[in-house]
């Protein structure tokens, strides 16, 4: 007969095995810099500044280096509205030396293995930037980490989160000294063959990039995600994202190139199996956040619903979707963007 202390073992090891598995998609995820000053609301202390212009007057602004729709102002019936949307957080430097040169090193925000870098500045928008893919709950996601004055790491290398990756600087389009920042982005990927659908949308470029082009990267709102991730132990993205508002659906073709299903499975409500079609739920930004399988066909992507607004829908979808809450259409963009998403090419 065993004893007691093997069950009293036992029963430990299975709450042990429980608390493991429970917390298994759990984000770990922290700061990818010292600059820490968004947890004590000092948000012009994180922020790097963008140089805003309304009516002619030009003035550095904190809230341009946000996350959203937070650049490029239009004066509508309505109000002020901002068009340009900024995928990530611009966070500003916390050391320089005497001629003004930065110096904070940036660090991975989690454990992962890197899987690109550019070291070309000239090459992206981005200048020299890094992308980490982490695995959460068996589903990747992708940080970068963006105008990089250098680059320590190479791609297949694992890091750990707080692994040197760079020194921050200003590489890449629009930025100066002035305004040294790393650019920060947690992402999900939207598709494997964005190979294939770049040259039929930009025949006349070259991505240099692959999979981790920007444009195959759709970020979640990083500030926010931050925060949460501290002050919410066991936080995961699901549950992050569940709280994102819907801006627009779409109903696509079933493709053997759809891969969100795979790729993040709890997007998914509803039974997959036999699915004819697809509805999407995008936030404004274009990230999606949930899946419907649908028994009817279509042919191509179809727009389904849309969230009223009362600004243009073309400035709060990311220039996806245009004409009014009675008469919503995709623009050509939206359709692109779609075909990207649903594979439909």
């Amino acid at each position: 007969m065993k004893s007691p202390f093997y069950f009293r073992a036992a029963w430990r090891g299975a709450l042990l095995l429980f608390a493991a598995q429970s917390i298994a998609g759990a984000l770990d995820l922290t700061f990818p810099t010292k600059n820490h000053a968004l947890l004590e609301g000092d948000n012009e202390g994180f922020y790097m500044f963008v140089d805003r212009e309304v009516q002619g007057v030009i003035s550095p602004q904190w809230e341009g280096g946000q996350y959203g729709f937070v650049r490029d102002p239009h004066y509508t019936p309505a109000g002020v509205v901002y068009s340009r949307f900024h995928e990530g957080v611009d966070i500003k430097p916390l050391e320089r030396s005497s001629d003004d040169e930065p110096l904070d090193i940036v660090t991975a925000a989690a454990a992962g293995r890197v899987v690109y870098v550019n070291d070309v500045p000239r090459h992206s928008n981005y200048g020299r930037y890094v992308v980490i893919e982490h695995q959460w709950d068996g589903c990747p996601y992708y940080s970068l980490y963006a105008h990089l004055n250098s680059a320590t790491v190479t791609v297949g290398q694992d890091v750990a989160q707080g692994d040197p990756l760079g020194r921050l600087g200003y590489t890449g389009v629009g930025i100066d000294r002035r305004r040294a920042h790393v650019h920060f982005e947690v992402n999900l990927m939207l598709s494997h063959d964005f190979d294939t659908w770049y040259p039929m949308v930009y025949p006349a470029d070259a991505n240099r990039h692959g999979l981790y082009n920007g444009m195959n990267l759709a970020g979640m709102d990083v500030g926010r995600l931050l925060v949460a991730a501290h002050k919410t132990p066991g936080l995961t993205i699901p549950a992050f994202l569940a709280s994102e508002e819907v801006a627009f659906k779409v109903q696509v073709p079933a493709t053997d190139k759809f891969v969100l299903p795979k790729l993040y499975p709890w997007m998914v409500h509803g039974e997959a199996s036999g699915a004819k079609s697809w509805e999407i739920s995008f936030t404004g930004s274009g990230l999606p956040v949930r899946i419907e399988p649908r028994k009817e066909a279509v042919t191509q992507s179809t727009l389904t619903s849309v969230t009223p607004s009362k600004f243009p829908l073309i400035y709060v979808t990311k220039g996806y979707v245009t004409g009014t809450g009675k008469s919503p259409t995709l623009t050509a963009s939206g359709r692109s963007f779609l075909r990207l998403v649903s594979g439909e090419f």
